[in-house]
């Protein structure tokens, strides 16, 4: 129960650390070098693959995860009466805390680096031919014509992509839960088909970033790098995912597993 509150409240400070940094926190102003050509591309207001179709990703897994807890009647030892809850946070628990470290370290990232996204001077209202700068010399400060101050703040948030680092954290993650509880045994290839398109769902929201002059490169690959990380930390060394089926397969030399007990764990995993 003391595990389980402390993972709780850890949790709950990564989302509030995230929300706080994003909400009463302003990126660092940023200068340029004049003609350079990496921030004039033009703003689009469309995204391919917008927040909510992210957040809605996120929606869907929890919600299966629930229902494999309520209806798959997965095993949990915690101290808690209500065995749905601590079954629930077992399974959900580590994913949420995952989110928060990911969204916590992504906001850290775009607001102490400041770097400008590839539209940046189409938001800010400024060419080069208005600034009447040298090419080549460092513009430290520019006077945006954006009247809309949230969007010169969000242009300056290019570094890295938060949008890979959550579809590959997610994707990534489910492909990890996958491999653990997935025990059916009918096609053998259907599980890494299945777990390649997640991969590949992944990899495709971070090429719209760069088609949609959102993000660099640079910075979708290393949100690409970030996300991959923090699903394998949490899904190998947080999670219980691994370790409940380890530990109940380790054989020793007393009681070999039989073949009837490797499938009664492999259901109970199941």
């Amino acid at each position: 129960l003391l595990s389980l509150s402390l993972s709780l409240s850890l949790s709950l400070h990564h989302l509030h650390f995230s929300l706080s940094l994003s909400l009463y926190t302003t990126p660092i102003l940023r200068g340029f070098f004049c003609g350079d050509p990496s921030i004039m591309y033009p703003y689009l207001h469309r995204e391919a693959i917008p927040d909510q179709l992210l957040i809605t990703g996120g929606i869907i897994i929890t919600g299966l995860t629930c229902y494999r807890v309520h209806y798959r009647g997965v095993s949990s030892k915690a101290f808690v009466r209500n065995l749905y809850v601590s079954c629930l946070y077992k399974e959900l628990g580590s994913f949420l805390f995952g989110c928060c470290v990911g969204q916590s370290l992504t906001n850290m990232a775009k607001l102490s680096v400041g770097r400008l996204r590839p539209h940046f001077l189409s938001v800010c209202g400024v060419s080069y031919a208005s600034l009447n700068c040298t090419p080549g010399t460092y513009v430290s400060t520019v006077t945006c014509r954006q009247t809309d101050h949230r969007l010169e703040e969000e242009a300056r948030k290019s570094f890295f992509s938060g949008h890979a680092s959550f579809a590959m954290y997610t994707m990534l993650y489910l492909a990890f839960y996958l491999q653990a509880r997935w025990c059916w045994r009918g096609a053998r290839l259907l599980r890494p088909l299945v777990q390649f398109f997640l991969v590949l769902l992944a990899v495709y929201t971070g090429l719209t970033r760069i088609s949609d002059y959102r993000h660099h490169p640079s910075d979708v690959i290393t949100g690409y790098i970030q996300g991959a990380l923090t699903a394998y930390w949490v899904a190998f060394h947080v999670s219980s995912m691994f370790k409940d089926y380890s530990s109940t397969l380790s054989p020793s030399l007393d009681n070999p597993p039989s073949p009837s007990s490797s499938m009664s764990v492999c259901v109970s995993l199941c």
